[in-house]
C-alpha cells in the first residue's frame, strides 16, 4: 500500500469530502476506491499499467475513481469536461485508452471522440466488484497518472508521473506550507491540472484535511463559506482574486468587512498558474490583510519554488526552491548563472521531476539535459528570490540586445489609469531584432495612442528604454478577453 493510503486509514474517521449532499469519510474513500479497483480488474491480479481515463467534477467521486484505477495497477488519466472533442480524442489515442470512467450520460465531445476511437464509456454507477479480495503492490517507480500540457507550443504531450514523483511532490508542499488535519480548503479549480490535482486535494487527502468542492468557481457560494469562516487554507488562480475584489469593491460596508476579516484570519492564501500582477497582490492586502503566497510550478515538476509560508512574500517574485527541488539557471550558451539579475532559463531536478512524456521518448530526450529538466521558463535571482520573466519561446522579447519580459511590462501597463487588460508581444524589426507591441482593452471612456504611451512609459520601464522600442499599440473591445488577447494581436500584426 502506497503512503497516500495508509495515511487516509490514519484518518479513517475524518471527514475527506464535505458537500451539500453529505459527507465522505476517509474510510468511505477508502472503501469506495477499493470497489472501483476490484470493478476495473474484473477478477485480474493487476491491469499492468493500463491507461484509464475519467470525466468526473471534483469531489468524492473524482478520488475514488483516480484511487481505485491507481490501487488496481493502472495510469490515471483526468480529462478536461471542457475540452473539444479533437483535443479528447488526441488524448485518448496518445495515452492508448481503453476505456472511461463517467457518471451518467458522457458529454458529447467525449461521447463522440470515444465512438471515433471504439472506447468503452463506463458509468461509474455499474462499477460492483468483489467485496474483498487482494489488490496489486504498488512500487513507487510504477507509473500512476497521465496530465496532459497545454500545448502552447506544441500538440498537447502527455506527462506521466510516477507513485514516487507524486508523493515527493505532495511531501515538499505539505512540509512547506504545514498542512494539517485540521485545514479545510475550497477546491474549484480545474481537475485535470496539478494545480487542483496535486495541490489542493491530494495535499488535503494526505493530511487527514477537509475538502469542499464546487463545481467551477461560484462566487457566491464560495462567499457564503468565507464568510462562515469553513476554511483555512484557499488556493486559486489570479482570475479568481481579481473577481473577488470586484465583489468585494461592490459590496455595502459592513458585508465587506465582515467577509474581508474572514478572509484575514486564513492561514495561507495561494496564488499561481498564472503571474498575479503586483496591483491585485497589493489591493488583496489591502481588502484582507493577506499577502498572498505565490509559487512556481509546472505539469512536468508540479510546484518547484514558493514564496515562503513565514518570512517575506515578495510581490512578482516566485520565492526559493521548495524542500527537496534543486534548481538552477542556464544561459542560451549552456552556462550557469551564479549572480544575480541576470536571466537564464529555469532548469529543475529532483525526485517530484516527472518520469517521460507517454510514447515520446523524442520529447523525453530535449526536455532533459544532465539529469535536469529544461523547463523553457527564463527567471531571474534579485536579493535570493527568483522572479519569472516568462517561458523563453514567447514571452521573452529579443530588443536591440536586451532581453525584455513581455509578462513585466504586461504586469507594469496594468497599472496605467486607461488600461483594463492588456498583452505584450514582440514583432519582427529590421533595427532592434523586436520591438514591442502592445494591445490594450481600454476602460470605459479612455483613449490611448502610442505617443501617449510612450510618454508614461518613460517613467515606469525606463530601464527597458522602452518608449524607443514601444512601436504598436492596438485597441481591442471589451469581450477579447484573457488568452484571446495574444491571438487577436498576432493576426493584426503578424510580422
Amino acid at each position: 500500500m502506497i503512503e497516500l493510503f495508509r495515511r487516509a486509514g490514519a484518518h479513517a474517521a475524518r471527514t475527506a469530502f464535505r458537500a451539500p449532499a453529505g459527507e465522505t469519510s476517509y474510510a468511505d474513500l477508502l472503501a469506495r476506491s477499493a470497489t472501483v479497483a476490484r470493478a476495473l480488474l474484473g477478477g485480474r491480479m493487476d491491469l499492468d499499467e493500463e491507461r484509464i481515463a475519467f470525466m468526473l467534477p471534483a469531489g468524492a467521486d473524482y478520488a475514488a475513481v483516480q484511487w481505485g484505477i491507481w490501487r488496481a495497477g493502472a495510469i490515471a488519466l483526468a480529462l478536461n469536461a471542457g475540452a473539444a472533442g479533437a483535443e479528447i480524442e488526441h488524448m485518448l489515442r496518445t495515452a492508448g485508452v481503453r476505456r472511461v470512467i463517467v457518471r451518467g450520460e458522457p458529454a458529447a465531445a467525449l461521447a463522440g471522440a470515444c465512438s471515433a476511437l471504439g472506447v468503452a464509456c463506463e458509468e461509474l454507477g455499474s462499477l460492483h466488484g468483489a467485496p474483498d479480495g487482494p489488490l496489486p503492490a504498488l512500487a513507487p517507480g510504477r507509473r500512476a497518472m497521465i496530465v496532459f500540457t497545454s500545448g502552447t507550443t506544441s500538440k498537447p504531450k502527455g506527462v506521466v508521473s510516477t507513485h514516487g514523483v507524486i508523493e515527493a511532490q505532495i511531501r515538499a508542499l505539505v512540509e512547506a506550507w504545514e498542512w494539517r488535519a485540521g485545514d479545510c480548503i475550497p477546491l474549484f479549480l480545474p481537475m485535470h491540472h496539478v494545480h487542483g490535482i496535486i495541490n489542493v486535494m491530494s495535499c488535503a487527502l494526505w493530511s487527514g484535511a477537509c475538502v469542499e468542492p464546487f463545481d467551477g468557481f461560484r462566487l457566491d457560494a464560495v462567499l457564503a463559506r468565507v464568510a462562515a469562516d469553513a476554511y483555512s487554507v484557499f488556493m486559486a488562480v489570479p482570475t479568481v482574486y481579481v473577481k473577488l475584489i470586484q465583489a468585494l469593491e461592490h459590496m455595502e460596508g459592513a458585508q465587506r468587512e465582515r467577509l474581508c476579516a474572514a478572509f484575514g484570519r486564513m492561514r495561507l492564501m495561494v496564488s499561481g498558474s498564472a503571474a498575479l500582477p503586483a496591483n491585485v497582490h497589493a489591493r488583496w492586502e489591502e481588502l484582507t490583510g493577506q499577502r498572498l503566497l505565490e509559487r512556481y510550478g509546472m505539469t512536468e515538476i508540479g510546484m518547484a519554488l514558493s514564496n515562503p509560508l513565514h518570512g517575506e512574500r515578495r510581490p512578482g517574485s516566485v520565492g526559493l526552491p521548495l524542500p527537496g527541488v534543486d534548481v538552477k539557471l542556464v544561459t542560451e550558451e549552456g552556462a550557469e548563472v551564479h549572480g544575480e539579475d541576470d536571466p537564464g532559463e529555469i532548469w529543475v531536478r529532483g525526485p517530484g521531476v516527472f518520469r517521460e512524456y507517454w510514447n515520446n521518448p523524442e520529447a523525453t530526450a530535449q526536455g532533459f539535459a544532465e539529469g535536469w529538466f529544461r523547463t523553457g521558463d527564463v527567471a531571474v535571482r534579485e536579493r535570493g528570490y527568483y522572479r519569472i520573466m516568462g517561458r523563453q519561446s514567447v514571452d521573452i522579447i529579443k530588443s536591440g540586445g536586451y532581453k525584455i519580459s513581455a509578462l513585466e511590462i504586461e504586469n507594469a501597463l496594468l497599472a496605467h489609469p486607461a488600461i483594463r487588460e492588456c498583452a505584450v508581444l514582440g514583432v519582427e524589426d529590421p533595427t532592434w531584432g523586436e520591438i514591442v507591441a502592445v494591445a490594450a482593452v481600454l476602460r470605459a471612456g479612455e483613449a490611448l495612442d502610442i505617443e501617449a504611451l510612450r510618454a508614461w512609459c518613460a517613467g515606469k520601464l525606463s530601464a527597458y528604454k522602452l518608449p524607443r522600442r514601444l512601436a504598436i499599440v492596438a485597441s481591442l473591445p471589451s469581450n477579447a478577453m484573457g488568452k484571446v488577447l495574444k491571438p487577436a494581436l498576432k493576426s493584426l500584426f503578424p510580422n
